[in-house]
């Protein structure tokens, strides 16, 4: 174990300070333990580890359970908080909403709300990635998943309750809160509610308002197609497992997706010729470089710092045997960053992934095995059209010194949100 103070390690870990995974790996190596409240915390930058984690029976190993700090926010019914059977039940309702023809008409919504949005983008002035990716984000979340309007009441509504509840669970401080008392506890319960009830009054609002709908068959939003969604017993959703659902696909769709395009374009402008070949490839009818920097930006700038797993039946893993109640975190960060891997690691190429396939267990920004996120389709062709609008705009540069990370509720984002402007 890591010899430093449990608030301590709270803090920097809940703070995305990441040198604490360099320092540890540079003194313990690939396997080391953190204590970071109510049980040890075990990191692994072995990619022959982290397979066997994600590899290993899921009664073993609880990814819910891991991910228990976001009950409160997301609900006990959130796909990231249920295991085993309710988890496969719950995955198998939300898989069909994020393939097919149904992402391919979620892209031609992206597009065009992309378009308007970057369209607003001033032309003469720095701006931040981060904020114009969450008003992109945004009324992808309100017209994809949602289904609501682009402009009214319910669309404004929901869209400032969003905006608030997101922001409000950016603060480092209250992640760090909930791993020192317990998410279920009641401090942390009494202090998420008020943050909390205006998008609950409005998803439940709209939830009970589509039941009555007669055109769900017709429509191609997520919300219509849970309502329509049944198991293998016949069994519909219910309310609040379609609330916990929708706050998921809300909080993960994004802040993660609008951290990772700051990410993306913040370093490519540090790239020399980097934003002029994204420029003209835009203006053309390939993608290739465009998904390049989208998977050299999840490599080195990851926006989640690790996966995590609570052990429920005693496990070996690398040669360490782990008991119930310990947790165990394939660390996305050190091994995106190992030298054996990726020649210079810390250096940010595109052009590393040329006819390159990322590995299943050496490239993991979306977590892996049975746990892998179903949004990771939706969220990559998000990141490419959104790219893609703003570099069909002009060229970008960079603006200042390179940004340090800081922590926005379980991100790792650039301090300043991605800054640049654009040279014409």
């Amino acid at each position: 174990m890591v010899d430093e103070s449990m608030i301590s390690q709270v803090w920097k870990v809940t703070n995305a300070k990441n040198e604490i995974f360099d320092q540890a790996r540079a003194k313990y190596g690939d396997t080391f333990g953190l204590n970071l409240a109510r049980g040890k915390w075990f990191y692994f930058a072995d990619p022959e580890d982290v397979k066997k984690i994600f590899t290993a029976n899921p009664a073993a190993l609880h990814a819910g359970k891991g991910n228990e700090i976001l009950a409160t926010a997301l609900g006990e019914h959130s796909l990231l908080i249920l295991d085993e059977s309710e988890h496969m039940r719950q995955r198998k309702l939300l898989l069909p909403s994020f393939h097919g023809e149904r992402l391919a008409a979620q892209t031609g919504a992206m597009e065009r709300i992309s378009e308007e949005v970057v369209a607003r983008v001033p032309k003469g002035e720095s701006f931040h990635v981060r904020d114009m990716a969450q008003d992109i984000a945004l009324e992808v979340i309100l017209e994809v998943v949602l289904g609501t309007a682009s402009t009214g009441a319910q669309h404004d509504r929901l869209g400032l309750a969003t905006r608030d509840l997101l922001e409000w669970i950016s603060k480092g401080y209250r992640l760090a809160l909930s791993t020192i008392f317990g998410p279920r506890s009641r401090p942390i319960k009494r202090m998420y509610r008020p943050a909390l009830a205006p998008l609950d009054q409005g998803l439940y609002g709209l939830i009970a308002e589509r039941r009555q709908a007669g055109d769900l068959e017709e429509r191609h939003d997520i919300l219509s197609m849970l309502l329509l969604a049944r198991d293998e017993d016949d069994r519909p959703m219910t309310d609040v497992e379609i609330r916990d659902e929708l706050v998921t696909l809300i909080v993960a769709g994004h802040e993660t997706t609008a951290t990772a395009l700051a990410w993306a374009l913040e370093r490519l402008t540090r790239v020399d010729g980097g934003a002029e070949r994204l420029h003209e490839e835009s203006l053309t009818d390939e993608t290739e470089y465009a998904r390049w920097v989208s998977q050299e930006a999840l490599r080195l700038r990851p926006v989640l710092d690790f996966v995590l797993r609570r052990v429920m039946e005693p496990i070996e893993i690398g040669g360490f045997q782990f008991e119930e109640g310990d947790v165990l975190a394939p660390s996305i960060y050190l091994v995106h960053r190992r030298e054996d891997i990726y020649s210079d690691p810390l250096a940010f190429r595109p052009e590393r992934w040329d006819g390159v396939k990322p590995g299943t267990y050496t490239w993991f920004p979306f977590g892996g095995g049975v746990r892998r996120c179903i949004g990771m389709q939706f969220a990559m062709a998000e990141m490419e059209i959104v790219m893609r609008a703003v570099a069909r705009a002009g060229i970008l540069l960079p603006v200042g010194p390179d940004e340090p990370t800081v922590s926005r509720f379980i991100t790792s984002s650039p301090k300043r949100g991605g800054q640049v402007r654009f040279a014409f």
